[in-house]
């Protein structure tokens, strides 16, 4: 009882104290919970402080200033934003022989003694369902409690943040927050499907498997020895299907709209339930009794929570979950396959890029487009990203053509998609270089080869006349005119290897113009 009024007394002296954050800017409190929690489970809260831009805690304790801080007010010469230690000697702190006296809580339960406790300088005061508990910290702290002994249902938990100072504790910043504590199983369904394009509108493709994972909320590890069995009924006329894996696939035949129900059991410590006893009999005395306690005279207290409380007497009790959803199930793409690559080959005169044919086949409903990215081998550095429409007479077989910026090996993805799903197939393609027999090469060979002929032609005829020139002697004019018939007989037939048509002709024009 004395330490109920020493807590009350401190309220009262709390709240005639001025916040010393008036001037330096407000600090204020964050509570939050892992809310909901199952009865019998833990449930824990964590308080957070946050301080005006510029200011934090430092390792004493002390609330500073962060250096190298850029503030829109000029900074004081001292380093402490809330200087709480400015009336320690004034209040009769210092190291007087009193000193002890100011290591307790507001309801005189000392302060425990952990390692660097005397630089854990604020105090929580955690108050719910008409009780409270206190704990000293730093800037942020964690409390978790039992639930065995909570109402069932949405609870509020408020936490006042004191500043130890001298004899007085300084009221920082209040905060509440409502969390829930439920007699059933917290649990939530993920669902998954294979070219589901959109997962979260609760519509899947027909032929193939539905992944459901069941995601059980337990932060406190409650169940962690239990036995836990999942009871699905998919909705589709299939039965009831039983399982100890949180994972479970089915695949629904049909298209429509099926309600899916799932029921999870499993057994935890709880409350042994109470015998019934027998109703005694009416008397004017135990109806006068009756009348008396139900209107009973109303009491406030505030008392200490111990935090690990747990019921002495404990049994084995069933504990349910429940989900329901409603899906629906429609036709979609189910595959694609890339059946056939050509390399299209590209006339002389176009850029360096390289055309390939991509042959695509798919099964399940007509896409309404298709999509390629390509990129790199090792299909992380995208280069190009196209889509095209696919025409309703196109099926699902169609060809798919892109160019490439050359020759090399390139990592191409492409999908098909429609409203509602969504295919992709991944192929690496190697481009080859340019043919070396193209159009242009051949005519480039050719006027080599002619070149080449035209100058050994020349050489050898020059060669012919230095020898007849320089070392014959004058021969009489009837041999130099058979001589000259000879050489002019030569040149002649030489002549007649290249005519006259294809010099007005040149071959590379002809060429460029077949291909």
């Amino acid at each position: 009882m004395e330490h109920r009024y020493c807590f009350l007394g401190f309220l009262l002296l709390a709240a005639s104290l001025p916040l010393n954050a008036a001037k330096r800017g407000h600090v204020q409190a964050v509570l939050t919970s892992d809310s909901p929690a199952l009865v019998g489970s833990n449930i824990t809260f964590a308080v957070n402080l946050v301080f005006p831009r510029c200011q934090k805690e430092d390792a004493d304790g002390n609330i500073v200033y962060e250096k190298n801080c850029r503030n829109d007010t000029i900074l004081s010469p001292d380093p402490y934003v809330y200087n709480w230690a400015a009336g320690t000697a004034a209040g009769g702190g210092g190291n007087s022989g009193n000193q002890s006296h100011y290591n307790v809580f507001p309801d005189g339960k000392p302060f425990p003694h952990h390692p660097g406790w005397k630089k854990w300088n604020f105090v929580y005061i955690f108050h719910t369902l008409g009780q409270y508990f206190q704990k000293l910290g730093r800037c942020s702290v964690r409390v978790s409690i039992n639930t065995a002994n909570v109402t069932v249902g949405p609870q509020l938990m408020e936490v006042s943040v004191y500043r130890r100072h001298g004899r007085a504790f300084v009221p920082v910043a209040k905060v509440k927050d409502v969390y829930v504590v439920t007699d059933q199983i917290p649990l939530f369904v993920t669902m998954s499907q294979k070219n589901d394009r959109n997962s979260s509108d609760e519509t899947f493709l027909k032929d193939l498997p539905i992944t459901f994972d069941v995601l059980i909320h337990d932060p406190s590890h409650f169940l962690n020895e239990s036995a836990i069995y999942y009871k699905w009924d998919f909705g589709d006329n299939t039965g009831l299907f039983v399982s100890n894996n949180h994972i479970s696939n089915h695949t629904y035949k049909l298209n429509g709209t099926f309600g899916l129900n799932l029921t999870v059991q499993t057994r935890v410590p709880g409350p042994c339930p109470q015998p019934s006893p027998s109703p005694p009999k009416p008397t004017p005395s135990v109806t006068a009794l009756k009348s008396f306690h139900s209107n009973p005279p109303v009491r406030t207290s505030v008392k200490p929570w111990e935090l690990s409380e747990v019921p002495d007497e404990s049994c084995q009790i069933n504990r349910y979950g429940y989900y329901r959803a409603t899906i629906t199930i429609v036709a979609g793409i189910l595959e694609v396959n890339i059946i056939q690559m050509t390399h299209i080959p590209v006339p002389g005169t176009q850029p360096e890029n390289s055309l390939m044919d991509f042959v695509v086949a798919c099964q399940g409903t007509i896409p309404t487009e298709v999509c390629t990215i390509i990129s790199d081998p090792t299909c992380q550095l995208a280069q190009n990203a196209a889509c095209d429409p696919v025409g309703v007479d196109d099926g699902c077989l169609l060809t798919v053509r892109r160019a490439f910026n050359g020759s090399g090996t390139y990592c191409m993805n492409l999908t098909l998609h429609d409203e509602t799903s969504l295919v992709l197939t991944s192929t690496l393609v190697s481009v080859p270089g340019r043919d070396p027999a193209s159009p242009l090469r051949m005519a480039n060979g050719a006027l080599v080869s002619v070149g080449c002929l035209m100058i050994f032609v020349t050489v050898i005829a020059l060669l012919m006349y230095k020898k007849y020139k320089e070392y014959k002697p004058m021969e009489s004019s009837a041999e130099a005119q058979v001589k000259g018939k000879v050489l002019d007989v030569f040149l002649n037939r030489a002549k007649i290897t290249f005519p006259e048509n294809q010099e007005k002709d040149p071959l590379l024009k002809n060429q460029l113009g077949i291909a």
